[in-house]
């Protein structure tokens, strides 16, 4: 079984390292300094680069880390054009063996055309890069609404207790969002848990699957009760989740 550590980089990024006894994997190395840092600090060989999407604040390390560990970097199929130094390139439904742990494949578009997330069955853990946040989802930079809602029903899927670990801490500002559109207990009080965690400089990261449902407006754009506070009883869930996303952006 592998240990996984949170790596905070850049102002808000998170990059993750599994690791077991003395070899480790790392998703989306934002910067070289900090996941070098526990490497040596653990005597770890790093194996394994898995790569969510192209932009620079979740590939910036990884050349500098596959000079100094000979490491192959995983990433998806349609960033062949923008991921530099890629050994091995990754689509829907592909299975792969990452250190003895099978990882399942998800193309999720929408924040960028080619992202991808990273299923670990055995860990019960999902990267989702910019896809899934905690209490959010990505900016549409390259993809559509359909898009980002169809790659949320996609991780929507998966089994409840399935701890996912996304790219940024926006969690806060998320929960804000959505007290803004449906107030009620449940929110005011994550809120204060948020607020708490931000003072001390905790992370609200690995969020529950089963939390996202209950909470993450995003994922719920199928619920009538959402659809209702937004006075779109009549819309279809993709209008509503549309809707949702031209509010967070102006928020």
């Amino acid at each position: 079984m592998y240990n996984i550590e949170i790596i905070n980089c850049l102002s808000d990024n998170y990059s993750y390292i599994c690791f077991n006894d003395n070899e480790a994997f790392v998703v989306d190395p934002s910067e070289y300094t900090p996941i070098k840092n526990f490497l040596l600090e653990k005597k770890l060989d790093l194996k394994f680069i898995l790569n969510t999407h192209h932009h620079h604040d979740h590939i910036g390390g990884n050349r500098e880390l596959k000079k100094d560990y000979d490491c192959k970097i995983i990433a998806p199929k349609k960033d062949e054009k923008n991921i530099p130094d890629v050994d091995i390139f990754v689509e829907q439904d592909n299975i792969l063996n990452i250190l003895d742990t099978s990882c399942q494949v998800f193309e999720v578009p929408g924040h960028t055309l080619g992202h991808i997330a990273f299923y670990f069955e055995a860990l019960d853990a999902a990267f989702t890069g910019d896809t899934l946040f905690s209490l959010g989802c990505g900016r549409l930079f390259e993809g559509t609404p359909e898009m980002m809602w169809n790659s949320l029903l996609k991780i929507r899927s998966l089994p409840e207790n399935t701890k996912i670990y996304c790219g940024h801490e926006y969690t806060l500002s998320n929960a804000r969002f959505i007290a803004s559109v449906v107030n009620n207990d449940s929110i005011e009080e994550k809120i204060k848990i948020l607020e708490r965690l931000r003072n001390s400089n905790g992370r609200s990261i690995p969020t529950l699957l089963s939390d996202e449902m209950d909470l993450n407006l995003f994922l719920k754009a199928d619920n009538n009760e959402v659809a209702r506070a937004l006075g779109m009883e009549h819309a279809n869930a993709l209008d509503v989740f549309t809707r949702l996303r031209s509010l967070k952006d102006n928020f």
